[in-house]
């Protein structure tokens, strides 16, 4: 089975196990959602959602976020790990954004990867939730299926995208993306994939080899 049909077995499985999807991650504007995503490297979402729900109401404009004191946006976002880093960056991004697009969250990826702190895959969760602009996202569990079912081979986030764009149409990009996460966190487990139960198992490279 070449990857192409793979993938559109897939797509076809995943969708009836997932119909509705979204991002896990809470917000409600572009800006909500470009701090979250950047919050959630290294970090789950749940934890991130724990923390932005204060945190959302103390910064409410990318003005709040530009002049924040670091010490203070550090203990804010500090559970959520490598708080440091994110921290600097959060303030250079909301530095950026008005310097360079009048406070508004831009809509192309072009201009999301210059901003401190995101990089493609932050960049393709705020195009494809809030502006509707198809794109790969991959995270841990993106990359862990895709290898698993045979649509890849890479490790490289990156790469792993390349290689999906080229198979998945471009229509499926961010559903196909959420689906994998949700698959992941539901059945295809890292340590312990549920093989035997996996309806995916089909058209699954590493299914396939569990059963033989």
């Amino acid at each position: 089975m070449d990857k192409k049909t793979r993938a559109k077995h897939l797509i076809a499985v995943l969708r009836e196990l997932y119909p509705e999807v979204r991002c896990s991650l809470d917000y409600e504007t572009p800006l909500q959602l470009l701090v979250a995503t950047q919050l959630a490297a290294q970090c789950t979402d749940a934890r991130v959602n724990i923390v932005t729900r204060t945190l959302f109401e103390k910064y409410r404009t990318v003005e709040d976020y530009a002049g924040a004191g670091l010490a203070e946006l550090e203990e804010d976002i500090r559970s959520t790990g490598f708080f440091h880093n994110k921290a600097r960056n959060l303030k250079a991004c909301a530095l950026a954004l008005l310097s360079r697009h009048e406070g508004e969250v831009p809509r192309t990826l072009e201009e999301l990867i210059l901003l401190p702190g995101v990089g493609r895959k932050t960049a393709n969760v705020v195009l494809g939730t809030c502006f509707g602009v198809p794109g790969v996202i991959v995270d841990t569990h993106a990359g862990r299926l895709a290898r698993r079912m045979g649509l890849t081979q890479a490790e490289d986030p990156a790469a792993v995208e390349r290689d999906l764009m080229k198979i998945l149409p471009k229509s499926e990009w961010t559903e196909f993306s959420h689906r994998l996460v949700y698959h992941g966190r539901a059945i295809c487990d890292a340590r312990k994939p549920k093989c035997g139960c996996c309806a995916a198992r089909p058209y699954c490279v590493t299914g396939q080899k569990a059963i033989e």
